[in-house]
């Protein structure tokens, strides 16, 4: 049921983007195999064939990373990718809650980034 309702909010013309929420275990990852396995098989709406979906691992995007502005930049440029795609990639980004804050430097002054925010226009 939650695949399928995944499925109609993707083929929709705007408001496309579904955020699935639920305890750990109950079942979001596999929702977003599932559904890049009805891609692959050819059972989704003609509105989703022939998209990729493309999962961002929130680890490898940080590893690495040594000075504030290191993550930012590698995550504008994976929307910048994703948004030059021409709208055939489906970005799947687990543990998206880790984003918030992400970049923000921690500090109390207001400065950095909320990594977040650096999805909005892309969504």
């Amino acid at each position: 049921e939650e695949l399928k309702r995944t499925v109609r909010i993707l083929g929709r013309r705007s408001k496309n983007n579904p955020v699935l929420v639920g305890e750990a275990g109950v079942g979001k990852t596999s929702i977003a195999h599932g559904l890049a396995q009805r891609i692959a098989e050819g059972k989704v709406p003609s509105g989703l064939k022939n998209k990729r979906v493309v999962q961002l691992d929130l680890a490898l995007l940080l590893a690495g990373t040594r000075y504030r502005g290191d993550f930012e930049e590698r995550l504008r440029n994976v929307v910048k990718e994703v948004t030059e795609s021409q709208r055939t990639v489906i970005l799947v980004i687990d543990e998206v809650h880790t984003l918030v804050g992400a970049g923000s430097g921690g500090g109390s002054d207001g400065g950095g980034i909320d990594a977040a925010n650096l999805l909005k226009p892309a969504l």
